[in-house]
């Protein structure tokens, strides 16, 4: 076969046959197909798309070039995946969660990405705590807890490795089939029996539009059900942070008050429940996803959740109770409140605005390789709709020093918005797609 041939059928409006896009795939991996070649096929895509037999197909040889691990365990395989957003630690409760109620959770994660927080760099803001683990620690962990949270291995995937970093040079991100790919390629290599997506919409997230997250969560959706892991996909909400805290340490708090019991009426445990509901449903541990969701909520009750967490965090090597992982989450040394200067009521929240806020502390990277201050972040965030006066808590900034502070305090009051009209708050969860 020929990268040009391949490239030219998808320049020409047409979809390479499975056979073609397996031998591109394996290309991309081990460098037979160049880099021009490989950003010649992605701009194809981008303009011309593949169509859903073709995106299946293209998932499924791009996970086909790496590792795909199998499991021989007493439960299902299951696993979530979010497109991104800001306050979002939903992973690091669903996991814990799910494995108390018989599941078993293989997470590969990732680390942050623009103003959106990772899930690997939230769970290392916890002392003496590794993501990068050997295979047999990982299955031995997964085996034992019922559940960890890894980086990517070289060995998954590496088509993808690969894809990526030419489409982020070569303006080719933005493309709904190679989004796709990218996301199931890495989650399906991890040998799942089923898979939740999040996929976030608003101001906070990736996807600012009703039509481009519906998209994306109907590609996700059908392209992983079609390539033999049956998949939901649910449009939540991020038009505001999902916790009100954001952040590393701060965020892994917020996990630990729902864990503990100390929050069981947040967005943040709301819609963990409810993802976990219908990951337990479409599992068969559960009839449908109101009584999965009941399910999760009495394991985290009960503790059981947090007991998983714990034994988590030990197995990768952090403290081994929750106080004790409460008690070493790094501070920072400087917090300071940051007042309203108006009355009115919440009416905007820019989510991606106060995510950047939180990079600009040291909590996030802007290229790859810069240092994170896990203790850096905003907490008691405002609520959207909420009614303010002159002198109303707005947030609280954990700062590395007094100008890093005075700069995050200008830039939170610049990310909310207030009226003269109460806004209500909006839905959770927009749509959930079969």
């Amino acid at each position: 076969m020929d990268a040009r041939t391949i490239i030219a059928c998808v320049r020409n409006g047409a979809t390479p046959n499975r056979e073609e896009l397996n031998w591109f795939a394996q290309g991309l991996a081990d460098g037979t197909v160049s880099d021009a070649q490989a950003g010649a096929f992605a701009m194809a895509v981008v303009l011309n798309g593949l169509g859903e037999e073709g995106r299946v197909a293209l998932t499924q040889a791009m996970r086909d070039t790496g590792d795909v691990l199998s499991w021989d365990l007493p439960g299902p395989i299951l696993d979530k995946h979010s497109t991104g957003g800001v306050g979002d630690t939903v992973s690091l409760i669903l996991a814990p969660m799910l494995a108390a109620a018989g599941a078993y959770v293989p997470m590969i994660s990732g680390r942050g990405l623009g103003h959106s927080g990772g899930t690997l760099d939230k769970l290392e803001a916890i002392p003496g705590v590794s993501t990068e683990v050997s295979e047999a620690r990982f299955r031995a962990t997964v085996a034992e807890v019922g559940c960890t949270i890894v980086a990517a291995s070289a060995d998954l995937a590496p088509a993808d490795r690969r894809l990526y970093a030419v489409r982020d040079v070569t303006a080719t991100v933005e493309s709904v089939d190679l989004i796709t790919a990218s996301i199931l390629s890495k989650k399906l290599a991890a040998g799942l029996d089923s898979l939740v997506l999040d996929v976030k919409l608003g101001r906070g997230a990736f996807m600012k539009s009703v039509g481009e997250a519906r998209a994306l969560a109907r590609a996700l959706a059908s392209t992983a059900t079609g390539a033999g892991c049956p998949t939901r996909a649910v449009i939540s909400d991020m038009d505001q942070p999902l916790a009100s805290a954001i952040g590393n340490a701060v965020e892994v708090r917020s996990v630990l008050d729902v864990l503990t019991g100390a929050d069981q009426t947040s967005r943040l445990y709301r819609l963990t429940t409810d993802l976990g509901g219908t990951l337990l449903a479409l599992g068969g541990l559960a009839g449908d996803t109101a009584s999965g969701a009941e399910s999760c909520q009495a394991h985290i009750a009960s503790g059981a959740a947090a007991e998983r967490f714990a034994q988590m965090v030990a197995a990768m090597g952090g403290p081994s109770s929750i106080e004790a992982i409460d008690e070493s989450l790094p501070k920072a040394p400087v917090t300071r409140a940051v007042s309203a200067e108006a009355d009115g009521y919440v009416q905007k929240i820019d989510g991606q605005a106060l995510g950047m806020a939180v990079v600009d502390l040291g909590g996030g990277r802007r290229v790859d390789g810069d240092q994170i201050d896990p203790s850096v972040g905003l907490t008691e965030m405002i609520r959207l709709g909420a009614r303010v006066e002159s002198d109303t808590l707005l947030g609280v900034i954990h700062a590395a020093d007094d100008a890093d502070a005075a700069r995050a305090t200008q830039a939170v009051r610049a990310a909310i918005t207030l009226g003269h009209a109460p806004t209500p708050e909006p839905p959770l969860i927009h749509e959930v797609i079969r």
